[in-house]
């Protein structure tokens, strides 16, 4: 049996809770054994499962895909049995899904008739679902299993006091630190989660100067944390001796940790799902009750942390779409399956089109891959180095042995920014930091990372040497890239129904606390300009003194926000020359200006028309270079760039410099179209952006003239000046104008 987990943190424990009942199955299970062959697995070990396979093996989608390279994957999975996907709707939707997806077709070409299985706790699209894991064509045929075993959850909210009128989302609910404390010292073990790594390193160390009695028993987890300090953290949960935990998604998954008494979230869920899953880390016993304490980092986070809550109450989860058409990953398995005795071109191509991900590919798109694997295309095939397949006798076969070591080594698709190691001066691994952050600080610089105050000793372009900071004051926070995490449709549809709700006539009887406790801020929104709603876009136009400035409001979550302010900020510029600054959150997008921006209805109506949607947005993003950018990631995991220790600058310029000679040699290259879809889908969710615009277009459109700035818009004017001005600065200015604004709305 294989059991893929999608991440290599959880193999361990998935080998405990499978070994666990084997004692008391001894007449189905006798003799059987339990490995886990990971990227954390040592390289004795690895030699010592080559010898004898396990009964069960334990994996990764890159893992496996590393097995399946090597020239006896045929006899490793010769009695493979069954397969088993765990957390399957984490996989669902992202390059790693397509990689297991090509896995599991191989191993049923290598194994017909094998069973599989995919397991989840939070999935809607469930068709979508069965389809990618046994292929469209065995999808009728599947079996879906649903235990019906109602899980209690409690959740509730912490709400401030007093409940803030104008909120902005730059102080990251430090505001209910003591609460959270006070909620934290009432539970023997809790795991505080965070939406990005940046807040975890700050809400720990908030916490432990707010109780430093507490240092001994409590912890940080996230990905860049060196493993061992994971393992402490993680060992400390499972033994119940852990206080409390600051954890990002390291620990959303399939953690089976029986202590935790209660979750807290830091900021909204952003997601239905999510929320579930966090919740789910509590109470992780038969019959318990999971608890949840949302943390909201500003008032609207109240009404965010409410109706995820009431999807939660309905059953409602996201859905999640199958990724398709990833050239990179089938580029890259053609090579994992030539490295394994080769293949017959025909059968392949069968085998990839049995996947949900690669149904529809065109035999023009096969062709295309293949030359691709065989000479890196016309523009690369005077270099040797791309030949990576040849042909002998009807069959594909690797290259060379020395480019089947290279491109095992590099099988994969989860891309980031390049890191670097955070080492002690004396001795010792704190984990990584990308080097956009690192390169940025100068010897002597001190900065916050795993948990410590550090100062930097010496960076040398692969690890960042460091020593303890005396000084715990003013240190700099890394920041990653992927933090971004937008609301998602569901929720912000759950949103605006809570509005609606909450401010019909008679609605404050039914509203939840949360809702009640922010409608005074709704009130001031519905004197100073109007509530939003599900058929109607509201604009809102307002004239400081730096300016004139307009708030949408589509509720359609900050990639799509970004995107759309973009798209109108261009369209304006086209017929009447101007400069505008941008700023977005979850809920709207603002743009301003030292000119009137536009205030018409009918022309907002043009602006955000669906016409010429994809054009005009590829125009005013310089989709080139941002494609140029983003070619870095497809061009590693189709095998143009290496991975490994080469530096940021380095890789970014080899896969530019590739990028340029393929645009100018082959401008047909698949790989250069899959980079200008993949900028739109990850940096703006077009396809959601698609949706929003097609909804906006059977809207009514209300442009209000507001006296001043209207609680929903003051958070992203807010984002507009952090961005402006120095955090000294930023912090004074949003300060004073919203004691200006309270002023001006009176008493509550």
């Amino acid at each position: 049996m294989v059991w893929i987990t999608p991440l290599r943190a959880l193999a361990a424990d998935t080998v405990r809770a499978i070994e666990e009942p084997l004692p008391t199955l001894q007449s189905v299970a006798a003799g059987w054994s339990v490995a886990a062959r990971t990227g954390d697995t040592s390289t004795g070990d690895r030699r010592r499962l080559r010898e004898n396979w396990p009964a069960i093996l334990v994996t990764t989608p890159e893992s496996l895909s590393i097995l399946l390279s090597l020239d006896d994957a045929h006899e490793i999975f010769s009695s493979l049995e069954t397969v088993i996907v765990d957390e399957w709707h984490e996989l669902l939707s992202t390059k790693r899904g397509v990689q297991t997806e090509l896995a599991l077709e191989r191993l049923r070409s290598l194994r017909p008739g094998l069973v599989s299985w995919g397991l989840s706790a939070t999935l809607a699209n469930l068709d979508d679902a069965v389809a990618a894991l046994v292929g469209p064509s065995r999808a009728a045929a599947a079996r879906l299993v649903s235990a019906a075993i109602p899980r209690k959850l409690e959740i509730e909210t912490l709400i401030p006091e007093p409940m803030e009128r104008f909120p902005w989302a730059g102080h990251m609910g430090m505001r209910l630190l003591p609460q959270v404390v006070a909620a934290i010292d009432r539970a023997a073990t809790t795991l505080v989660f965070t939406n990005t790594r940046s807040q975890a390193e700050r809400w720990f160390d908030a916490l432990r100067s707010a109780r430093p009695d507490w240092s001994g028993a409590m912890a940080l987890h996230h990905g860049s944390v060196d493993r061992e300090l994971r393992s402490r953290a993680e060992d400390g949960l499972r033994s119940g001796t852990m206080k409390c935990v600051v954890a990002t998604s390291s620990l959303d998954l399939g953690v089976d940790f029986g202590p935790i008494e209660q979750v807290l979230q830091i900021g909204s869920p952003k997601g239905i799902s999510r929320l579930l899953q966090r919740a789910g880390r509590s109470g992780h016993a038969p019959g318990a009750v999971g608890r949840l304490v949302c943390v909201p980092t500003h008032a609207l986070e109240l009404i965010e942390c409410a109706a995820a809550r009431g999807a939660v109450a309905e059953g409602v989860v996201e859905a999640r779409v199958p990724l398709t058409a990833a050239v990179d990953c089938l580029a890259q398995h053609i090579v994992t399956v030539a490295c394994s005795g080769g293949f017959r071109e025909e059968d392949l191509l069968a085998e990839v089109r049995r996947t949900r991900a690669f149904t529809d590919l065109d035999d023009a798109s096969w062709r295309w891959a293949i030359d691709f694997a065989a000479r890196g295309g016309p523009a690369l095939a005077a270099y040797p180095d791309y030949a990576k397949i040849v042909e002998r006798f009807g069959r594909w076969y690797i290259a060379s042995k020395a480019l089947a070591r290279r491109h095992r080594m590099s099988i994969g698709t989860i891309a980031g920014d390049a890191t670097v190691e955070v080492k002690w001066l004396r001795g010792g691994r704190l984990g990584t930091v990308e080097e956009s952050f690192i390169s940025r600080l100068n010897a002597g610089d001190r900065f916050l990372f795993a948990g410590r105050p550090l100062v930097l000793f010496r960076f040398d372009g692969l690890t960042a040497w460091v020593k303890r900071s005396r000084a715990t004051i003013a240190l700099q926070v890394p920041r990653w890239n992927g933090g971004r995490m937008p609301l998602s449709t569901l929720l912000s549809s759950a949103v605006l129904d809570l509005v609606r709700d909450a401010t019909a006539p008679g609605g404050i009887t039914t509203a939840p606390r949360e809702v009640a406790a922010v409608l005074p801020l709704l009130e001031i929104q519905s004197r100073w300009s109007r509530l939003p709603d599900h058929d109607t876009l509201l604009v809102e136009t307002w004239q400081g003194r730096d300016g004139h400035h307009v708030f949408v409001f589509p509720f359609a979550g900050r990639l799509v926000h970004e995107g759309l302010a973009a798209l109108v900020a261009w369209r304006i510029a086209r017929s009447t020359p101007s400069t505008l600054t941008l700023a977005c959150n979850d809920w709207g997008f603002e743009l301003s200006g030292p000119d009137a921006v536009v205030a018409d209805e009918r022309a907002w109506r043009q602006l955000l028309s669906p016409v010429n949607l994809l054009d005009d947005l590829l125009a005013c993003l310089n989709s080139t270079e941002m494609a140029r950018r983003h070619f870095r990631e497809i061009a590693r995991v189709a095998g143009l760039v290496a991975g490994g220790s080469r530096s940021d600058r380095q890789t970014q310029a080899s896969a530019g410099l590739i990028f340029d000679v393929l645009a100018e040699h082959d401008a047909g290259n698949m790989l250069l179209a899959q980079a200008r879809r993949e900028v739109l889908e990850q940096q703006f969710e077009f396809r959601r952006l698609h949706d929003a615009v097609e909804a906006i277009a059977g809207k009514d459109i209300r442009v209000v003239s507001t006296p001043r700035i209207s609680p929903l818009a003051f958070p992203i004017w807010a984002e507009f000046v952090q961005s402006r001005l120095s955090t000294k600065d930023w912090l004074a200015r949003i300060t004073d104008m919203a004691r200006d604004l309270e002023q001006a709305a009176g008493k509550p």
